[in-house]
């Protein structure tokens, strides 16, 4: 069978906006999500996981809503996918996939995003070569929110497809979802090569994973379409922060807080890295960020809050949680030659609050979702399909 690869994301900057119609600003992993895939004529899509070699999926394409509910929730995600091409009118007679996951789970590094973008990818080489980078965005955001049924944004589905090696990606989220297509500019590749700065991106995965299916996502993206309605705002991306002090809810304050800063401080990230700056300016921004997280968003917790003064005592330009919030990962900017100080600080300060050992590596901007050509694709640290937590 041919093999497709899609990326995990890590953000930036810019948490929780995408949904707010608002600015992002990821990167790829070099960790992916590998599917094999293959035509069939037997009308049944047929799903294995590396990670779970004793489970086979089998769901007939002309039931795949009626037996959605009863299939493991990890399979929901490329059944969603296949549901999604049939639905847009791509007749699909059968079809193989096997996945194989290195994204950690529940890490907010998008493993179910990579999921899903590895079987889009695979699917349109399959079944509808002709289809737009923006379609499949559309067809992996859909088999999240309508079959998997968690409410994200666009972020780490365009992250998955259009990032480049080397680049990180600005998207503006109106432009590139409106409805004639997207319009000029809505997508960016910005340069950000850290090797030439030497900087490195330290990621800390805290060991405490988020589930976004929980409701307090959800929650989250109801108090930001609440605000922007008292404000009489298509979306708190037209929300200025004079509005803000004629929202008379504090929460609702709170939140649309967090969302206009947070996109000023993603133009304001964007402006320094096209300039040419230091890349070492915007790691105040990034710490900005996780404040604003923590206080006006509060979608924070002690591992990551614990893991950002860690890293800035270390000597981290900037620190902050990212995904979606309630665990995960932070990601820190740091001098390249103190990439291990500032993890072992982060090891140091988890041991002695008798936290669980975090997992920590650097990232690189890696490619987004592509065919592969060799047999060969990155190594698998550990395994990690298993049961996919959706992450933001």
């Amino acid at each position: 069978m041919d093999r497709w690869i899609a990326p995990g994301r890590v953000n930036i900057i810019g948490e929780h906006t995408d949904y707010n119609d608002g600015f992002v600003l990821p990167i790829a992993l070099s960790l992916g999500v590998v599917c094999a895939a293959e035509r069939v004529d037997d009308g049944q899509v047929r799903l294995t996981s590396a990670q779970r070699p004793d489970e086979v999926v089998a769901v007939r394409v002309d039931e795949l809503v009626a037996q959605r509910d009863r299939v493991p929730g990890w399979a929901r995600y490329p059944l969603g996918v296949v549901h999604e091409f049939v639905r847009a009118g791509h007749p699909i007679a059968g079809v193989r996939l096997d996945v194989d996951g290195a994204v950690p789970i529940g890490a907010g590094l998008s493993s179910s995003a990579a999921l899903c973008c590895a079987v889009t990818v695979a699917l349109r080489d399959l079944f509808a070569p002709g289809l737009t980078d923006r379609v499949l965005v559309e067809i992996a955001h859909a088999a999240e929110n309508n079959f998997a049924g968690v409410p994200t944004g666009v972020l780490d589905q365009s992250a998955s497809i259009l990032c480049t090696a080397g680049h990180a990606l600005f998207l503006d989220v109106r432009a590139f979802t409106a409805p004639d297509g997207p319009e000029p500019g809505a997508a960016e590749q910005i340069p950000f090569d850290l090797a030439a700065a030497d900087l490195a991106l330290v990621v800390a995965d805290t060991g405490h994973p988020h589930d976004l299916a929980d409701g307090g996502y959800a929650e989250r993206r109801a108090q930001c379409e609440a605000a922007a309605t008292a404000l009489g705002a298509r979306a708190l991306r037209d929300v200025t922060e004079a509005d803000l002090a004629r929202l008379t809810d504090p929460l609702l304050r709170r939140r649309a807080t967090h969302v206009v800063t947070e996109n000023a401080r993603v133009l304001a990230v964007v402006d320094q890295l096209r300039s040419g700056a230091d890349p070492r300016v915007v790691g105040a921004l990034l710490t900005d960020s996780h404040r604003s997280l923590r206080t006006a968003f509060e979608v924070s917790a002690p591992a990551l809050d614990l893991a950002v003064d860690a890293a800035i005592d270390a000597g981290a330009h900037g620190a902050r949680m990212v995904g979606g919030g309630f665990g995960g990962s932070v990601l820190a900017l740091v001098d390249r030659v103190g990439a291990d100080r500032v993890a072992a600080r982060i090891e140091q300060r988890f041991a002695a609050t008798g936290f669980a050992a975090p997992r920590i590596f650097t990232v690189e901007p890696a490619a987004g979702a592509r065919r592969l050509e060799a047999v060969r694709v990155c190594a698998r640290p550990e395994p990690t399909l298993g049961e996919f937590t959706p992450d933001q």
